[in-house]
Parts: structure tokens; C-alpha cells; sequence
């Protein structure tokens, strides 16, 4: 049967465009940014943008964006110092844009709750892969940065003290093959709330607590961002999935 003239047939199968919201002073750059989502074609929208730390408060449209991406000097005010402003009133994930080497401001941004950070002079296509990457739920940095992410986290002792791979390795086998599944259902779900990804487990919310729990000891991780970035860094989070294709 022929659909009614005014029907629009969407398949099933569309995938959802990520709504991609910019923040960046430079005029040039954001024009250049813009442009850059709009070829992006199916897989990305442009829901907005600023070029200003009161721009981007006041406007709405940055509440309904997937990701933010985000200038770290935006008009002169350190954006790293609202990022947790900018979390509490956006559920979209931020992923930083700046010009800056500097590891250290980098790792910072992490920690405050940026999902990546991407340098201005990455090839275009880097940039549209960070943002569906962070979008998906990963966390985009340099290796280099996960490194030293990981190291200020976790609080290890320091690197000349350290043995290079046996206690990691001790750690990682130290867990069970159910403890190992969670690990790799947490990185699969990171921006779930935890109800959902004990859904997802098939089992309470509490059983899930009691599992993190023994999980981030031997790990010796603390937190779900933590946990993220270990299991990212170690591959962890592909190796359930590994096992039951084997």
C-alpha cells in the first residue's frame, strides 16, 4: 500500500546525527568549525554556537547538544575553571579544543570532567572521529596523555620505583571472568547511570556496587572514570568480548 502523500518514511536503521554544539572565539575558526560539522553530512548537526563565555551560558541550545566542543580560552575566560558549571547545566559530553601543549593543562581538563581533548592543528577528519568517539561514550586523548592521566589518578608510586608490567598484569588477572564482563559492560555503558548498566548485567543495582567494589580494590582504581580510563588503557574493555567470539 502506497504511503499517504504527506508521510515521510524514516528506515529503521537511520542512524542518529550527533548534535554538535561550538564554543571558540576565533571567528575564523568557528566559521571553519561550522563548516566542517555541516560536510560532516547524516552523521552530525550543528545545534549552535558561541564565541563567548556569556554566550555560551546564556544560550540554550547548548542543553540539548551531544557534545560541546569546546575552545579551552574562549574570549580570554579559562573555560577549565567552568567546566563543572558547564556539566551541571549540559547533559552533553564536552570535548576540548585548544591550541595548547601543555600535558599537564591537558590531564587537568580530564579530571575536571572534559570526555577528550583534541588539538586545533588535527586533520579535520581527527576532529569529527573525537567527537563521535566522545559521544559514544570514549574518552579521546593522546596516548601519551592517557599515560600520565592514569598515573596522577590511580596515585601510583613514582615510575622509578615501579615495576614495569608484572603487577599490572597480576592485577588485571586477578580478576573473574564475571569481574572482567562488568569491566568491559562499564566501558561499553560509560555514560549510563548505574541502574542501567546493572540492567544490562541482568543483575540488582547493589550486586553491581558489591562487584565495583572488589573491582576498583584490585585494580587499585577509584571511581568510574578511573575505572574507564584503566580499562581503556589496557584494552580491557575488549577483552570480555574477545572471549565470546572465541
Amino acid at each position: 500500500m502506497q504511503a499517504p502523500h504527506d508521510a515521510i518514511l524514516v528506515p529503521a536503521n537511520t542512524p542518529r546525527a550527533i548534535g554538535v554544539f561550538v564554543a571558540e572565539d576565533h571567528l575564523i575558526t568557528l566559521w571553519g568549525l561550522k563548516r566542517l560539522i555541516d560536510a560532516a553530512g547524516s552523521r552530525m548537526a550543528l545545534v549552535g554556537s558561541a564565541s563567548s563565555h556569556a554566550e555560551l551560558m546564556a544560550d540554550d541550545a547548548v542543553c540539548g547538544a551531544d557534545v560541546i566542543l569546546l575552545d579551552l580560552n574562549l574570549g580570554g575566560h579559562d573555560m577549565g575553571a567552568s567546566l563543572g558549571q558547564l556539566r551541571q547545566r549540559c547533559r552533553g559530553r564536552i570535548l576540548v579544543l585548544t591550541g595548547a601543549d601543555d600535558i599537564a593543562l591537558h590531564r587537568d581538563v580530564v579530571v575536571q570532567g572534559a570526555r577528550g581533548v583534541v588539538h586545533k592543528s588535527e586533520p579535520a577528519e581527527t576532529i569529527l572521529r573525537a567527537i563521535e568517539k566522545v559521544d559514544a561514550g570514549e574518552i579521546w586523548v593522546h596516548r601519551a596523555l592517557l599515560g600520565e592521566v592514569m598515573g596522577m589518578l590511580t596515585d601510583g608510586p613514582p615510575a622509578a620505583s615501579r615495576r614495569p608490567a608484572d603487577p599490572e598484569a597480576e592485577r588485571i588477572a586477578s580478576l573473574t571472568p564475571r569481574e572482567h564482563e562488568i569491566v568491559c559492560t562499564m566501558v561499553r555503558n560509560s555514560g549510563a547511570k548505574q541502574f542501567a548498566v546493572a540492567s544490562d548485567l541482568g543483575m540488582s543495582e547493589h550486586t553491581l556496587r558489591n562487584h565495583l567494589t572488589t573491582i576498583y580494590s584490585k585494580l587499585g582504581v577509584r571511581g568510574r572514570l578511573e575505572l574507564h580510563l584503566y580499562a581503556s588503557a589496557r584494552g580491557l574493555g575488549h577483552v570480555e568480548a574477545s572471549r565470546r567470539a572465541a
